[in-house]
C-alpha cells in the first residue's frame, strides 16, 4: 500500500501535482505501549501519521492510563500538546500548569517538557510537532 503511495507522489511530483491526501484509520494506528520518555506507565498511542510518506510533521494521538507520564525530556523542536479528554500537569522547564479538555500547550524548542495524567480518568492528547527533512 505504501509503494502505491509514494508511486502516486511522484507521478503527481513530475506534473507539478500536490501530492493526493493521504487517510488514516484509526483502528489500523492504534498500539498500547509503555509510555515515551520514561516508561512511567502505560498508554494507547495512535501514531497516526507515521505511515505518510513524506510528511514534514508528526500528529499522534496518546492516551495516557491513571498515573501514566510522558517524563521530562528535551525536545529540539516546537511541540503542541491538546487535551481531548481528561486532565494532566504539563511541565515545561520547571514550570507546571494543569490542562484540562479544550486547552491546548505550546511548547519551544530548547524546553525539557513532559506531561502527568492526573485525576479518575485517563488523559487523551493531540501531539504534534515538526521532523526534519530527509
Amino acid at each position: 500500500m505504501i509503494g502505491a503511495i509514494a508511486a502516486l507522489l511522484l507521478a503527481a511530483a513530475s506534473v507539478g501535482q500536490a501530492r493526493p491526501m493521504v487517510v488514516i484509520e484509526d483502528a489500523k494506528v492504534r498500539v498500547r505501549q509503555p509510555v515515551p520518555h520514561g516508561a512511567i506507565g502505560m498508554s494507547t498511542a495512535w501514531r497516526i501519521t507515521d505511515g505518510v510518506p513524506g510528511r514534514t510533521m508528526e500528529f499522534r494521538k496518546r492516551t495516557l492510563d491513571r498515573g501514566a507520564a510522558i517524563g521530562l525530556h528535551p525536545i529540539d523542536h516546537d511541540e503542541v500538546y491538546h487535551v481531548v479528554s481528561g486532565a494532566g500537569d504539563v511541565t515545561s522547564d520547571g514550570v507546571t500548569q494543569r490542562l484540562t479538555k479544550g486547552m491546548t500547550a505550546y511548547l519551544y524548542a530548547g524546553a525539557t517538557v513532559g506531561i502527568a495524567q492526573r485525576g479518575s480518568r485517563p488523559l487523551a492528547l493531540i501531539i504534534s510537532y515538526p521532523i526534519p527533512a530527509r
